[in-house]
């Protein structure tokens, strides 16, 4: 049936190319593709550069502050180094939860909306519910960060609580942050575990995209990776063992503890008197950029490691096409907050770069060991230089794993695939409430 959805988020790109809610932006636009109208309901920012309408994505940006007062919610702005409140954020938070309240429930009301869909259960899922009332089923995504505020802080978790009992269905891109959830009182067998998809197209193999970007970023040569899309080298060409001319290590996020490049930078020192031409590639901004800079030093691989800073997302594909392995380190921070499944494993499938990685959230049911990716345990930095040691000394076998990564992921995680199944489950959402409103309540 066709579904008329108001999702209510604290961040979407504010502008093409934003590095901020990546992935919301393919979820509104792959459920307007199938037809469904979808309005999003966000926090305005300074930054906010959209239309009131567009790939069939009406949206509506909600004041909550005067406009020279700094706009710190949402946007990866409420917290200091992804684990602690800044004090700017918490004194605006009633102000803005409050604005996107009565705008989530205007909208839902002048369209007619069949779904409330929260985004993040914290603060999203709380102000769709009160905007949902009774009227209108709740459904809820669990994105990370959001669980974790919600376990560490008393009136977040009361504020979850009252969202989950309330929620028709729940999904979490990971099973870790499901099993979380369901321990602040959501509801096991309305919850399911919906990984996020990828743009194949977009993130895709490119001779072209590799040559200009490596000649962008000051890299000579072709580094190892002189295949593409896993394509494996003949025998007798030297690709598979020769990795003289200057191969990338390629990662990318947010400079925060759960991102571990503390351990890709040990790696890299431990890797670096073998291979003295590699280049290890970060980009990404955050509060660890100039700590993780004098770790480089201090480890004596400045010259080796490089910072991009934050770079436009419409950059990605072409970074990931260059690299000739992508790493996500990510961890468990000692805060306990970890990334549900950061959105760079899934382009980095897609982009059949081979790629190493730890099991944190989510990653571990999307990437299978020696077929799709080599894993290795958190904070562990030695184990880390083994594998990449072990993909940079052997080009059949990062042609193998790019090769069957990208299968997989055109097979089963591309954004059309996860509207089919969140459509399914909008679906599941309105006929449970339509029960609950026949047999006398909705819960």
């Amino acid at each position: 049936m066709r579904h008329v959805v108001v999702m209510v988020t604290s961040s979407y790109p504010r502008f093409p190319g934003d590095t901020v809610g990546t992935f919301m932006e393919p979820i509104a636009r792959a459920v307007a593709a199938r037809g469904h109208e979808v309005h999003v309901v966000a926090p305005w920012h300074p930054l906010v550069e959209r239309p009131a309408q567009e790939s069939g994505v009406s949206f509506h940006f909600y004041r909550y502050a005067p406009r020279a007062f700094p706009h710190v919610f949402g946007y990866a702005g409420s917290l200091k180094a992804d684990v602690r409140f800044r004090a700017s954020a918490l004194a605006v938070t009633p102000l803005a939860v409050a604005a996107g309240i009565r705008t989530a429930t205007r909208v839902a009301r002048t369209a007619n909306a069949t779904v409330m869909h929260g985004h993040w259960v914290v603060p999203g899922g709380f102000m769709a519910r009160v905007a949902a009332g009774g009227r209108l089923p709740l459904v809820i995504s669990l994105h990370g960060s959001d669980v974790f505020v919600a376990e560490r802080h008393g009136l977040a978790r009361r504020a979850a609580r009252m969202a989950f009992s309330h929620a028709a269905r729940v999904t979490a891109c990971s099973a870790d942050l499901r099993d979380r959830a369901v321990a602040l009182g959501a509801n096991r067998e309305r919850s399911e575990v919906l990984p996020y998809g990828v743009d194949a197209a977009r993130f895709a193999p490119s001779v072209e995209a590799r040559q200009a970007t490596r000649q962008r970023l000051g890299i000579s040569g072709d580094g190892v990776k002189a295949y593409v899309g896993g394509l494996v080298p003949a025998a007798g060409t030297g690709v598979e063992t020769d990795c003289r001319d200057s191969p990338i290590v390629f990662a990318a996020g947010r400079l925060v503890r759960k991102k571990g490049f503390e351990y890709l930078i040990d790696a890299a020192a431990r890797l670096a008197p073998r291979w003295p031409a590699m280049r290890v590639v970060i980009a990404g901004g955050g509060d660890l950029a100039e700590e993780l800079k004098g770790r480089a030093r201090d480890a004596g691989v400045a010259n080796a490691v490089q910072f991009l800073g934050a770079v436009a997302q419409s950059e990605m594909p072409a970074l990931l096409a260059a690299a000739d392995i992508v790493v996500v380190p990510s961890v468990r921070d000692d805060s306990g907050n970890v990334d549900g499944l950061p959105n760079v494993v899934m382009e980095a499938l897609a982009s059949a770069t081979p790629l190493v990685t730890t099991p944190a959230g989510g990653i571990g049911s999307v990437v299978e060991h020696g077929r799709t990716g080599l894993l290795v345990p958190e904070r562990d930095p030695e184990a880390l230089a083994s594998a990449l040691a072990t993909l940079l000394a052997d080009g059949g076998l990062r042609a193998r794993i790019g090769q069957a990564a990208r299968r997989e992921v055109c097979e089963r995680y591309t954004w059309e695939q996860y509207a089919e199944r969140l459509e399914g489950i909008y679906d599941r959402a309105l006929g449970r409430v339509s029960a609950g409103s026949a047999t006398g309540g909705s819960r």
